[in-house]
């Protein structure tokens, strides 16, 4: 999620209640609601093939979105539930919950890489592998970063760098509890080729051409 905060367009819901609904699906659309923020319930309707297309997106709970209805505020939500048809496992109707500053939420935070014209480890032709290019955290709905920053300038071939050595926002926390590995650089490839051609070299000599064992 890293950068500007994805809209979500959605329309006020005039009527309320089964029939309603019914009558917003057959037009395709999904019905909802926005609640929260002691603020009142809005009912609303979303566009069924964009939802279903950002829902097959994956991580659409983990998402903040910055919800716009015409004639009301932009106001920043997290989906809640998705209710879906029991058969045909569609979207029938949404939830989202609208945050005030101090919610704290579990989101997924895009990384942003610094420092590669000055890694060690990459001058000497090793390949960065960024092993999570997005990290799920606990912040505070007033504080959200727009990435989590790494810096590998210093890294050689072969280093990791993990969660414990990047600085994180105040008020931010990764929500897996260990100290996981964000990205490492990794050997050259031609030289990782080198290392595979001497290991199946030495797999191949002939026990009889290798010598008695020690001691005999």
């Amino acid at each position: 999620m890293a950068g500007k905060i994805p809209d979500l367009e959605a329309q006020e819901r005039t009527g309320t209640g089964k029939g309603a609904a019914r009558q917003a699906r057959r037009a395709g659309l999904v019905p909802g609601i926005i609640f929260g923020g002691d603020k009142e319930p809005l009912p609303i309707t979303i566009e069924f093939n964009k939802l279903l297309t950002m829902l097959r997106k994956g991580r659409f709970k983990a998402t903040l979105f910055n919800m716009k209805v015409e004639g009301h505020d932009d106001v920043r939500v997290i989906c809640r539930d998705v209710q879906r048809h029991v058969v045909k496992d569609l979207p029938t109707h949404i939830d989202f919950m609208r945050l005030k500053q101090t919610t704290m939420i579990d989101l997924f935070i895009g990384v942003e890489v610094t420092g590669e014209d000055d890694c060690p480890g990459l001058r000497k032709g090793g390949t960065l592998n960024l092993v999570r290019p997005e990290i799920e955290v606990t912040v505070k709905a007033s504080n959200i970063p727009d990435s989590i920053v790494i810096d590998i300038s210093a890294m050689e071939v072969g280093d990791n760098l993990t969660i414990s050595d990047v600085k994180l926002p105040d008020g931010c926390k990764p929500v897996i509890d260990r100290d996981f590995v964000i990205a490492q650089v990794s050997a050259p490839s031609a030289l990782l080729a080198a290392d595979d051609a001497d290991d199946v070299d030495a797999d191949e000599v002939p026990t009889s051409e290798m010598g008695p064992p020690d001691g005999e």
